[in-house]
Formats: C-alpha cells, structure tokens, sequence
C-alpha cells in the first residue's frame, strides 16, 4: 500500500510517501522556524498562512522524490489533531479535497501516535508491548504501547511540556526560539553540577511530570545575578538540561519497570536531544532494558509518521468521513 502523509500541526508542512507503513519513498519537511523566530516562539496567525502557501509545494515535491505518479497513490493519512488549529485546518482539509478527488481512502491520525510510531520507520524497531517516553514542543506523556494503534497513558505533564521549557528557557537567557538546539549544543561546554537546578519528581512513584517551577527557577537565577549569568551561560544551560533529563530518565525507566517491560522508545523533538539520548540509554542498560531511538529526522514533526500510523488504521478497515474535524486537544 502506497500512502501518502501530510503534517501541519504547528510550524512545519511536511508530506511523505511510505509503502506498507514502514518503507519510506520520500520525506519533506518545510519548516517556520525564520518565520517564528523573531516573536519568540509560533504565532498561530502565522503559522496557517504559511501552510496555505506551502501545502502544494511540498505535497509536489514529495511525490516527485518518490519517483511515482498520483495514480499510483493508494490512500492518504493526514494528522487530525492535537495541534493548533488553523493550522490543522489546512492540511486536513487540502487532504480531504485530495483524496476525493483521487477518489482514494484516507484517514485522520492522531499525531502524538504518530511520534511513537516513527520508531517503526526505522529497520530494527522494539516488539510489542514496550513503554514509550513522546517528549516534543507541547507534550510529555509515557503510554505503554500494546499496538500500533493501541496506546494507554500513564502519565503527562500538569504544566510546561519539556519542550516548552526549553524554548521559555532558551528565551530568558537571549537565544529566542526555538531552544532545543541550542540548549542542547551550549550544555556541552558547561559544568552540569557547577549550578544545581530543583528536579521536580512529583510523586515518584507516578508518571505525571511538571517543568513549569524548573523554568521559573532558571529565570529566578537569571534576575537575581544581574549581568553576572551571562558568564555562567553553558554552566546554567548544562544544569537546567541535566534536572530535565534526570526526571525524563528516572519516570520512563520506572514506568518500563511498573509494567514488566525489558524495552523502552525515545520519542518527539525533545528525543533529538544528545544528552538525553546518551543517558537513557546507559541508565536502561544498567537496568537491562534495551532503548528504540528514531534517527534525527524522524524525532521532529514530519509526514513519514503520519503514513505509518495511518497504514495500520487502514489496514484494520477504519477511514475518516468528509464530515470529519481537527480537534485541538485530546480528551481524556
């Protein structure tokens, strides 16, 4: 099956074609980030506009990378929601005109099923069920996934996402948006026990996570030592980074130790990070616990994800109706 993905949650238009939910043609991302950047941080407004003026494009683009013809095209997935809205407006409703015109299947997928299901793009991906830690821009969840379709949260952010915290923390310190690769890149050079940041376990024994009071700690650090912390730079974003990834790590060992799980996936834009990556990785295997960390390019927001989860719905006889509609938040 030759499926088509499109992706306009937030920032990025993307669009990809992918064979039987695990082989991918081609890949294109188009991103904001020089759009954003300047009001630190997406502008919904935006945001929709530019989507409008890439969606063909890039649609174009990827089919022409995947060496075939629209005729060849067997369905369409398209992301649904979470996301913002105007923004899931365009994709959802280019991919509706699109399939019918094709006169082809197509299907609304959740996008945060997406990200878990991107470790399945790559050629060595874990066994079911396994725990999932989806760290990107506005979440931070562990699921126990028991499918490709099946996912059971156990636990979310109350408040600041990771990623949010990166990109809030990156904004303070004068790096604007987005944060991740910076943060991630400047830590490097910093001493990460030199300035000790609050690490906020909630109950240990849980999974829900909170970033809002690591953030306003790092600004409170910041207003109080003047001009002084512009010196201390890498050795603050090194021991911010370390408080988040310390908390990552801990909650998505525990809950793979909870749930008898001897395997665990990274996954999201916050997955990109190299200091996470390294370290979820020695601590699993201190705990014999094997980690599934999609390459760089999966970790982002991108179409590929969007066709593989859309295959395996498809596959199961379930698409989506012309009266369908985004949704902005997932009920729980």
């Amino acid at each position: 099956m030759i499926i088509i993905g499109i992706e306009t949650s937030c920032d990025e238009t993307a669009a990809s074609i992918v064979i039987d939910g695990s082989e991918i043609l081609s890949s294109v991302v188009s991103s904001q980030v020089d759009v954003h950047h300047k009001y630190g941080g997406v502008v919904p407004e935006l945001a929709s506009r530019k989507h409008i003026e890439d969606i063909v494009p890039i649609v174009k683009e990827a089919v022409c990378k995947a060496g075939i013809n629209f005729k060849q095209i067997n369905a369409l997935a398209v992301t649904q929601g979470p996301g913002l809205i105007g923004s899931l407006i365009i994709g959802f409703s280019f991919a509706k005109s699109f399939a019918y015109t094709l006169g082809i299947p197509w299907i609304g997928v959740n996008h945060l099923e997406g990200h878990i299901n991107s470790v399945f793009l790559e050629s060595n991906p874990p066994a079911f069920p396994f725990v999932s830690l989806l760290a990107s821009g506005g979440h931070t969840s562990i699921y126990y996934v028991k499918s490709h379709t099946e996912m059971e949260l156990m636990g979310q952010t109350r408040d600041d996402a990771a990623g949010e915290a990166f990109d809030k923390v990156s904004k303070a310190i004068g790096f604007g948006y987005p944060g991740g690769v910076v943060i991630d890149r400047l830590a490097k050079k910093g001493n990460p026990s030199k300035i000790v940041f609050p690490r906020a376990y909630l109950d240990k024994s849980g999974f829900d996570f909170s970033f809002s009071g690591l953030k306003t700690a790092v600004n409170r650090y910041i207003q109080t030592h003047g001009d002084e912390y512009k010196d201390q730079t890498p050795d603050i974003l090194a021991g911010f980074q370390e408080s988040v990834v310390d908390v990552l790590s801990y909650k998505v060992l525990n809950a793979a130790m909870k749930m008898g799980c001897d395997r665990i996936s990274l996954v999201g834009g916050v997955a990109a990070n190299s200091r996470l990556r390294e370290r979820v990785i020695k601590d699993a295997e201190r705990k014999g616990i094997k980690v599934h960390i999609p390459s760089i390019d999966l970790c982002g927001d991108n179409a590929a994800m969007i066709a593989a989860t859309g295959y395996h719905y498809l596959k199961n006889g379930k698409s989506s109706d012309i009266n369908d509609d985004v949704y902005s938040r997932i009920k729980i």
